[in-house]
């Protein structure tokens, strides 16, 4: 599997399953995800908007409308060269080391080990600043360094829950249960594998055994697309409206070299920079862009980390809802 190979099986699967269900084509259609969904979504949102020109069969009147990306991952360079700045920006590291490493590796940070002696050896020191940060949103804890024993830790905490779960939610303060991250997603996989849950979702007898969020073990994969900014290019040429936005504390994929590629895009500045609100309160700041029928909004979600409506989920909510219904965020 790979990533041209995930964005046609998706686009595939789209397909028949509308079939399927002729009754949703006449709903309004948008595509999105989080994270690496950065690389085959407007990959996906290509196909589909092209599927009337392909001239295969059945062909579908699809009501598309845009997509919905957060926290892409977009341009393998981009992304892991904006870390740099973006950790000077929020004095991780001095003033003295960014403009040595700027001037010596000229903005390239990611070749450093080609570009010369001081150059590698700033951003090694970089390196060595941020190695006990969580680029999944700096201000939590870095859980791979909670525990003298971390992985111990975690095994411990997924067999008290999965032996009795009820007795163990209630004696673990909500404090002690989400200082990691991580353990919130410990219970996703508790609530994916009850027999009710799988009733509810209709999962076949049999289909899927047990179910893990992440399940990277003797995953064949190959990520082949180092960069999905030429889709997104092709996508501003049409009539399709596209929501992308950050959590402003995410160093995987800083906000800062997201702005980078939709700014390569050349488009018209509509609305410039703003904050937007929710219930009184700024929720992080916006900007909007237009391209003739294309229309682009840009938005970062105050305090959130790589995929922010885990972080921010109020603000999100409102931040789509207001989107959907073609109101200003």
């Amino acid at each position: 599997m790979d990533d041209y190979k995930s964005a046609a099986q998706t686009y595939e699967f789209l397909k028949k399953w509308l079939i399927q269900h002729p009754e949703f084509l006449k709903n309004n259609l948008y595509v999105g995800g989080d994270s690496y969904s950065g690389i085959p979504v407007p990959m996906i949102v290509q196909d589909l908007y092209y599927d009337s020109e392909r001239g295969g069969s059945p062909r579908l009147n699809l009501n598309l409308q845009g997509y919905v990306l957060g926290n892409p991952v977009t341009d393998a360079y981009i992304d892991k060269n904006s870390r740099v700045p973006f950790a000077h920006r929020l004095t991780l590291i001095s003033d003295r080391l960014y403009e040595s490493a700027k001037a010596n590796c000229h903005g390239d940070y990611v070749n450093a080990n080609t570009s010369s002696e001081q150059c590698e050896s700033d951003v090694q020191e970089i390196e060595e600043l941020l190695r006990d940060i969580n680029i999944q949103q700096i201000l939590d804890p870095d859980c791979t360094f909670s525990s003298p024993k971390p992985n111990e830790e975690k095994s411990n905490l997924q067999r008290s829950l999965a032996e009795n779960p009820d007795d163990f939610l209630s004696q673990l303060g909500e404090e002690t249960l989400y200082y990691c991250h991580e353990y919130r997603y410990t219970l996703s996989e508790i609530w994916a594998n009850n027999r009710d849950v799988r009733e509810a979702l209709h999962v076949r007898e049999g289909t899927k055994g047990h179910w893990k969020r992440c399940n990277i073990s003797g995953l064949a994969y190959t990520e082949d697309v180092t960069s999905s900014v030429a889709y997104h290019r092709n996508l501003s040429k049409t009539g399709l409206r596209a929501l992308i936005y950050s959590g402003d504390h995410d160093m995987s994929v800083p906000h800062i070299g997201t702005q980078q590629w939709i700014n390569s895009l050349n488009m018209t500045v509509a609305d410039t920079w703003r904050a937007w609100y929710t219930e009184g309160q700024i929720a992080g700041y916006t900007k909007r862009y237009t391209n003739d029928d294309f229309a682009l909004t840009y938005a970062t979600v105050k305090g959130a980390g790589h995929v922010a409506p885990e972080y921010k989920p109020q603000q999100c909510y409102a931040m789509l809802k207001r989107w959907f219904a073609y109101y200003q965020l």
